[in-house]
């Protein structure tokens, strides 16, 4: 076991592995970041639309629209989207496109799929006085609705968006499937070279719970201060 920890280390240090791994590192926390705020807005968007009142034909339509978007991206594998993305669609619309910028755009599309369901749920969950105290007071049904249903509802959801950020860092892992740089290529390739893949791939999976454990603390931390507020209110 020494002996392949040694080689690690050598590879790591000695052949600059340690690039690539920061490479890999940055990726994987861009495209999750950036990613999930993609999701939020899009989340929040169709959840929106989807609460509305279709008393008119532009409600149903759009409402329907939202249907298929959840319905495509939340029943296709992530990966399926990235090579779709990566080697049809951008190719066909003759659009150059880099692998990490697809990987931001496929990851912040599923996750709006995913996070507009999540939102939903936050918005049925907040007392439906406060919409009918909005509309009291003179305000439309969307100024409502951004202004004090939705600010409501991301703190019921708080915990759940926390676990759709875990999910984004793991599933981060298919983007070598389109060449770009990720914490699995940059091990796997230190793997390949030093022919000893256990030191490096357990060492991947430490970085990754170490990232889960952050993420974990963050989101207890952002409850705890939103419920010191709440009691100050």
């Amino acid at each position: 076991m020494l002996a392949k920890i040694q080689k690690f280390i050598e590879y790591f240090i000695t052949y600059r592995g340690y690039v690539k791994v920061l490479l890999g590192l940055k990726n994987t926390i861009i495209i999750a970041v950036i990613g999930l705020l993609i999701g939020i807005v899009i989340g929040t968007v169709i959840a929106t639309i989807r609460v509305v009142p279709k008393y008119k034909v532009l409600p149903r339509v759009l409402d329907k629209f939202c249907d298929f978007y959840v319905a495509l991206f939340r029943g296709t594998p992530i990966v399926v989207q990235l090579l779709v993305f990566y080697y049809v669609f951008f190719p066909l619309i003759g659009v150059q496109i880099t692998s990490v910028n697809v990987s931001i755009l496929v990851f912040g599309l599923n996750s709006g799929a995913y996070v507009s369901e999540i939102m939903r749920s936050g918005i049925q969950s907040v007392d439906p006085g406060q919409m009918e105290a909005g509309r009291a007071l003179g305000l439309s049904f969307s100024r409502t609705m951004w202004k004090i249903v939705i600010p409501q509802a991301v703190k019921n959801i708080l915990p759940t968006l926390g676990n759709e950020f875990i999910a984004l860092i793991k599933e981060t892992s298919v983007i070598s499937f389109v060449g770009a740089a990720d914490l699995y290529a940059a091990f796997n390739y230190i793997g390949s070279n030093s022919y000893e893949f256990m030191v490096p791939f357990l060492a991947m999976a430490l970085i990754y719970i170490i990232l889960v454990l952050f993420i974990t603390l963050l989101i207890r931390l952002m409850e705890r201060r939103l419920a010191v507020s709440d009691r100050r209110h």
